[in-house]
């Protein structure tokens, strides 16, 4: 069973709208599996309204299946329109205009990839038929691109109609703690690296042991997440070969251009293209130092889906092992190489913490950028600036405790980030805690030491 979780302010959006006097067109998007159509049943709960989930048939087709379901919601005798104009026709002329109907067409991106005047028809639809009249329609689509091309962009007929949008984003750290509220931190943290937010990936893992849900739910042939990222790029990218070999440069640990060029064999010239529409999809990241702006030359690109880039590193360079049932051999590379895994997520986590204590005015002063800072050899995990002051953040995941030279190699780094400030805040944050040399060095030097009992209290 589906379990709904959270989207309060997703609701709030929909209802605010649902009662204003005026017809709503609302456009809600997402890639798959971030839970849009439960978002949609969840508000129509108490609502007049009409439901259809488009497939890839084609126009004709789906406007025959539609009408058949609007008719049978007017109790009309079953109808056979295959001209979506029409339908809208039809359905505008049995609308009981004393209460609002909701209108929702569920993936009609599947719509926009068959038929490229569909927008056309349904900016028509709009401007001619539904636009004053007493409904809230609403277009949902998993396709991103074809979202965006088809409905929201300035070229699409569908531009500036639309009195709203919401891009459905996965849940972030802290939102995902409803779904194991029985693990710790640490345990969520380990979930958290694996399926990143996505509601229902969070939904496959029902065993206490990570290891043992990763095997039965990601390394099982007939699994829907063994074949969940081939599946989901195949449907977003024509050329997707190309995209998986970009993938596995990048989870694999080539972060620059030419290193994702030269493990990719793809021309340094040509990945431009395929970066920007994987940033698009929310898969992957450009990342450059904080202190640079945004057109710097210094720029890398990391894994931004915690699940793709699980999946590039641990089950993609290991299929053959998986398809004839090696899945312990997999498994034990997932274990000997998963602390320094998570190690790279944690600070991302580390981050939506400081961001959150932040919000709430937790933190020596109230910064307005973060993020990774590097320079030739010297990296510093955060850092988090205003307009005078600056915060220095390590982070480490690791089994041991955290010993003084982590400390005394962060002061120093600091030391070498050109940014004009009056004054230098520091914070380790360890999973593991901190040895009496690094407790004593940091009361000494006023630095902030972070464990999971903080963490967990500035999640709260």
């Amino acid at each position: 069973m589906f379990l709904f979780i959270n989207r309060k302010n997703e609701l709030e959006m929909l209802d605010e709208k649902s009662r204003q006097p005026e017809p709503q067109f609302t456009v809600i998007y997402g890639r798959r599996r971030t839970g849009k159509t439960e978002l949609i049943k969840q508000f129509c709960r108490d609502k007049e309204y009409i439901y259809f989930l488009a497939d890839k048939r084609g126009t004709a087709l789906n406007a025959i299946r539609f009408s058949s379901i609007a008719a049978d919601h007017f109790k009309d005798a079953a109808l056979k329109i295959e001209d979506f104009y029409l339908l809208f026709d039809y359905i505008q002329r049995r609308l009981d205009d004393t209460k609002k109907t909701v209108i929702i067409i569920d993936e009609f991106s599947y719509l926009v990839e068959k038929d490229d005047s569909i927008s056309s028809v349904f900016q028509g639809i709009w401007d001619e038929v539904l636009v004053k009249k007493n409904v809230f329609l609403i277009l949902c689509g998993s396709s991103i691109s074809m979202m965006e091309q088809g409905v929201l962009s300035y070229k699409s007929p569908l531009y500036g109609r639309r009195t709203g949008q919401w891009k459905l984003a996965p849940f972030s750290f802290k939102e995902m703690k409803e779904f194991f509220p029985n693990s710790s931190l640490i345990e969520r943290a380990e979930i958290y690296s694996v399926l990143g937010g996505i509601p229902f990936y969070l939904n496959q893992f029902k065993k206490k042991n990570l290891f043992s849900n990763i095997e039965e739910k990601i390394l099982a042939k007939g699994e829907p997440l063994y074949e969940e990222v081939e599946f989901l790029l195949r449907e977003e990218l024509r050329e997707y070969s190309s995209y998986y070999s970009i993938l596995e440069a990048i989870a694999s640990g080539s972060t620059r251009v030419i290193e994702i060029a030269e493990h990719s064999k793809i021309k340094t010239g040509d990945l431009p293209k395929y970066l920007s529409t994987l940033i698009k999809l929310d898969i992957v990241e450009k990342v450059h130092p904080v202190t640079e702006k945004e057109k710097t030359k210094k720029t890398i690109y990391k894994m931004k889906d915690n699940f793709f880039n699980f999946w590039f590193k641990f089950v993609y360079p290991h299929k053959n092992d998986i398809e004839i049932g090696n899945t312990q051999k997999v498994t034990d590379i997932i274990k000997q190489e998963f602390t320094a895994y998570v190690g790279h997520i944690f600070e991302d986590i580390v981050k939506e913490f400081l961001i959150n204590m932040n919000s709430k005015k937790l933190v020596p002063f109230n910064f307005t950028k973060i993020g990774t800072w590097w320079s030739g050899d010297r990296q510093i995990d955060l850092v988090a600036l205003s307009k005078n002051e600056a915060l220095f953040v390590e982070c480490k995941w690791q089994n041991r405790k955290t010993d003084v030279d982590i400390l005394i190699n962060l002061v120093e780094n600091a030391k070498f980030v050109n940014w004009q400030r009056e004054k230098d805040h520091f914070m380790v944050v360890s999973r593991s805690g901190f040895t009496l040399k690094a407790e004593d060095f940091a009361e000494k030097q006023g630095i902030s030491l972070i464990t999971e009992t903080e963490l967990k209290r500035g999640f709260e």
